[in-house]
């Protein structure tokens, strides 16, 4: 059976049981994804004892150290899945899952007060039946399949439970891409925004297909302010097998990593990488509490708007050579009066390195297109230095169904690849891209390609009034006549009008101010 179709013959299952049971899908989904991290770590539990075993030569008992070493959470006999399959149905299946739980949270500290412990809320029958499904896996499947069925459900769950769900999912396609684009090889990986980890598994999935052990190669560091949210996170982190420092905290106002400051030196950040999808155009930042930060270096916005705060914030935490991929409202490229003036600051620090156009539909809770933002801090010392790399993949997409698009790997891995030839690095074919690559640039150097990609100067972007929207550089590829979606398009000029009263509202109180003064000095 392939992984496909496992995922989707749980999911189906599962939620067949949530719709007949009394709990909402809020109550449902972090239970569920406990009992898969529990079936995942005694699987891989399984694995490594019985590796163990074979070398074992009976005068020194096996420990939790062992199974440390081996990348592999150590299971407390009452924990193992198949204890829990074998109980009677007369026992009292939910305290013995909640036991479980607990007795995993004693034995590992990083997941103390993480695993979900309120088993006993669900009805017998809906936990022997969710125990019976999970337990259909087959267990000769290879690679990191309890992984993708993890990120299935978590995506699954994102779109059944509205906005919430999508605050702590962002669509595996898109971190993947960012992932390709920033290339975390080696260092320390900063999420501020980390919802539920997505960037740090597929940085470690990075990590593995170039041969690499993650472990051995990146460290993660996040901070996410909602507590069920952060619980996620480090249940995701514990079924991919890694280990994080994830924090909880307020990004706006509070910096528990200390990413710039005394510790860092002239005012450097201390991550390699930084990757995020923050929430959009989020208003009532008290920015008095945060005026004299040293994470916003190019000052304060005007304008209500936290975009740009954002922005700063994850420019200010990468190191002098930091790489920074993220999402950001296609509003911000082109954002006027004090927006405008930090941009033009960012962009002249010549950290700005590439911006990509996304089309829309590729979030589960809203259908608006995004921009993907790059920065690089190393590339001051490059020929690339006074250069922005401009990309317009809207009319790169698969339609999943009519109201969802992803990319394909091959689709992920040849724009990941338009940016290797620009860096002049070797580009990729892990995912039979080459065919793509050589349609467009066919000697395999980087070239401008009308419609897809422009590499401006600093000189071009200070003309288009300092806009990082690829479109006013690459060019605008026009749309079929039947490939114009209505509410697609009032969604965006509902966004542009946001801005524009955010704006007019701005030059209001600029007015308001220097007609005061004039008043003053008139008396």
């Amino acid at each position: 059976m392939q992984n496909n179709d496992i995922e989707k013959k749980l999911w189906s299952a599962a939620d067949e049981l949530r719709a007949n049971s009394k709990l909402k899908s809020t109550e449902y989904a972090t239970p569920v994804l406990g009992l898969i991290f529990l079936r995942f770590a005694d699987f891989k539990f399984s694995q490594a004892e019985k590796q163990l075993q074979g070398k074992s030569t009976g005068r020194k008992q096996i420990t939790k150290a062992d199974y440390q070493a081996m990348g592999v959470m150590s299971l407390p006999d009452k924990s193992r899945f198949s204890k829990l399959i074998n109980l009677p149905e007369s026992a009292d299946i939910g305290k013995a899952i909640n036991d479980a739980m607990k007795a995993i949270e004693t034995d590992n500290e990083e997941l103390r007060d993480v695993l979900p412990k309120n088993y006993q809320s669900f009805e017998k029958r809906i936990l022997i039946e969710l125990l019976k499904i999970l337990n259909s896996i087959p267990m000769d499947i290879e690679g990191d399949t309890f992984g993708k069925i993890y990120e299935y459900f978590l995506g699954e769950f994102a779109m059944s439970e509205g906005q919430k769900g999508g605050e702590f999912f962002t669509p595996t396609s898109i971190v993947k891409l960012i992932v390709e684009i920033i290339e975390p090889y080696h260092g320390r990986i900063f999420d501020p925004a980390c919802g539920s980890g997505g960037m740090f598994v597929q940085s470690a999935h990075f990590v593995e297909r170039h041969k690499k052990r993650p472990s051995d190669e990146i460290a993660v560091y996040g901070q996410e302010n909602k507590t069920e949210t952060l619980r996620l996170c480090k249940l995701n982190l514990a079924v991919h097998g890694l280990s994080g420092d994830i924090k909880d905290g307020n990004t706006y106002y509070e910096d528990p990593h200390h990413c710039v400051g005394p510790s860092t030196s002239s005012g450097q950040g201390k991550f390699d990488f930084v990757m995020a999808n923050p929430p959009f155009n989020v208003d009532r930042v008290d920015k008095e509490r945060i005026k004299d930060d040293p994470r916003f270096p190019f000052g304060m916005p005007k304008t209500d708007n936290a975009n740009y705060l954002w922005i700063q914030i994850f420019a200010s935490a990468l190191n002098q050579k930091g790489r920074a991929g993220f999402v950001m409202a296609n509003s911000a490229g082109d954002a006027r009066a004090s927006e405008l003036e930090i941009r033009k600051k960012l962009i002249e620090s010549h950290a700005v390195d590439v911006i990509i156009s996304i089309g829309s539909n590729f979030f589960y809770t809203v259908t608006l297109p995004c921009t993907l933002w790059f920065l690089d801090k190393g590339k001051k010392k490059t020929d690339r230095k006074d250069k922005v790399l401009f990309i317009d993949a809207r009319h790169i997409y698969r339609q999943i169904d009519r109201a969802h698009r992803d990319f394909t790997p091959e689709q992920i891995e040849f724009v990941a690849n338009i940016v290797r030839l620009y860096r002049g690095e070797k580009p990729e074919f892990m995912s039979d891209s080459e065919k793509m690559l050589k349609e467009k640039f066919s000697n395999g150097k980087y070239v401008d390609v009308s419609g897809l990609c422009k590499v401006a100067t600093l000189k071009e972007i200070e003309a288009q009034g300092w806009s990082l929207n690829p479109g006013r550089y690459v060019g605008v590829t026009e749309k079929a006549a039947d490939d114009f979606d209505f509410k697609e398009k009032l969604e965006e000029l509902n966004e542009e009008l946001e801005v524009l009263n955010a704006e007019a509202k701005e030059l209001e109180e600029k007015i308001a101010d220097n007609v005061a003064k004039l008043l003053d000095d008139g008396e």
